[in-house]
């Protein structure tokens, strides 16, 4: 019983800091709408919450072990609900830029905290992969809350009301709960404690930077990084795509793009229950066919006829198609990173998870600067038909990894990573 409070904090910690950190969507259509800023400033929010991710998760990575995961919970959810309710007082773009940096720092803590957490509550690669993936589908299940929460406080009269800054009342709020919940959840994380007692910050950095010189870690590495920037780039630029090529009100473009995130909710929580009788290699290999398919599908036609659609029987059926490629995108991510963690010990569960955090944020970055640039210079259906490209290096990515995968754990659980 204790076991499952702890993987239901987990899971409820994670959900608030997926409605926080993907509010970036909904905040991109919404700062060109309000306060005037253009794709170019706008695709910088990414950027804002990524880099702060990947720069603290390298100083923090082997130190939470040290301060306890309970602990870096609590104050990483105290820090985003007072930076949320700066965002409401300050009513500006440059506040929207400042929140997000909170947002992506206190995130490179949580998620350090959370994947590190998952391999002390789980017995075996099996049950570590189920139980990631359903915390990453929760994660979906948090974003999906979030375009529906955002368009509630849209003014469908005036999109460009600042009344929509509201929203970050609720969200700081979730956040302060969330926090008070740790303080009464039992989690023991003695037996990780112990290991961490005589080690120094400077060595166990260097053992993280040396990780990455080891193949099987690189090739991981790269496949977290391009994944996510597939994931994000569709995910943070699919309102607009609605907005100005299917041409919806904006509302209703926040609240398509909740299907993205249902989809990748669904995805990840299915993979949950597959990966106990599918071999991983299999179930990602067809959900990447699959996803580019539809992808393709989805991009056929000409421009919007009609503008300013509010409503969802009026919605073309194709704009349907695209927001469903997240459930075959959703199992990738979970999947590759749970193979990763289960090759490894304990000990290095922290230090690799701030490896994946930086690769995963710069990936992030990544995918929505240029899927920003090439929307602005060209139009929306170019900028997400170049997703295929990624999608095509990453089948092959995954087959390297895998063999090199399959090399290390018949090699036993001793050896160095191939």
């Amino acid at each position: 019983m204790k076991r499952f409070i702890t993987i239901v904090a987990l899971s409820l910690t994670y959900v608030v800091f997926a409605m926080l950190l993907n509010s970036v969507a909904p905040v991109i259509l919404q700062s060109m709408l309000t306060f005037g800023v253009d794709k170019v400033a706008t695709s910088t929010l990414d950027a804002c919450k990524d880099i702060p991710i990947a720069l603290t998760s390298i100083v923090v990575a082997s130190y939470l072990p040290r301060l306890g995961y309970r602990r870096a919970m609590i104050l990483g959810l105290l820090a985003v609900g007072l930076g949320c309710w700066c965002m409401p007082l300050l009513a500006s773009f440059w506040a929207t830029r400042l929140t997000f940096v909170i947002v992506g720092a206190s995130f490179a803590v949580i998620k350090v905290a959370v994947y590190s957490s998952i391999g002390l509550v789980t017995a075996g690669p099996k049950e570590h992969a189920s139980v990631t993936s359903i915390i990453e589908g929760l994660f979906m299940v948090g974003v999906l809350m979030t375009s529906w929460i955002f368009s509630a406080f849209i003014n469908p009269a005036n999109p460009g009301d600042p009344v929509w800054l509201r929203v970050y009342w609720l969200l700081g709020a979730l956040a302060f709960a969330a926090a008070l919940m740790w303080s009464f959840v039992p989690f023991d994380e003695a037996r990780i404690a112990v290991d961490f007692e005589r080690s120094r910050w400077g060595r166990d950095v260097r053992q993280m930077m040396q990780l990455c010189w080891q193949p099987l870690v690189a090739i991981f590495l790269v496949c977290a990084f391009v994944y996510v920037l597939i994931e994000q780039a569709v995910q943070t630029w699919l309102p607009t795509f609605n907005n100005e090529v299917v041409g919806l009100s904006a509302a209703l473009s926040v609240q398509l793009a909740s299907v993205y995130s249902a989809s990748l909710a669904a995805g990840r929580l299915g993979a949950g229950v597959l990966l106990r009788i599918v071999r991983w290699p299999t179930l990602l290999t067809s959900c990447l066919v699959g996803a580019g398919a539809l992808l393709i599908l989805s991009l056929q036609g000409g421009q919007a006829t009609a503008l300013g659609v509010s409503s969802w029987s009026a919605i073309p059926p194709r704009a349907l198609l695209l927001p469903l490629i997240g459930l075959f995108l959703a199992p990738v991510y979970p999947t590759i990173c749970s193979a990763m963690l289960s090759a490894l010990p304990i000990r290095q569960h922290a230090p690799m998870t701030g490896l994946i955090i930086v690769f995963s944020a710069l990936g992030g970055t990544i995918g929505s600067f240029i899927t920003g640039r090439v929307f602005s210079a060209t139009d929306g259906r170019t900028a997400f038909a170049m997703a295929i490209v990624p999608m095509v290096l990453l089948l092959v990515l995954l087959r390297l990894f895998d063999l090199r995968l399959r090399t290390r754990l018949a090699a036993g659980p001793g050896a160095t990573p191939a």
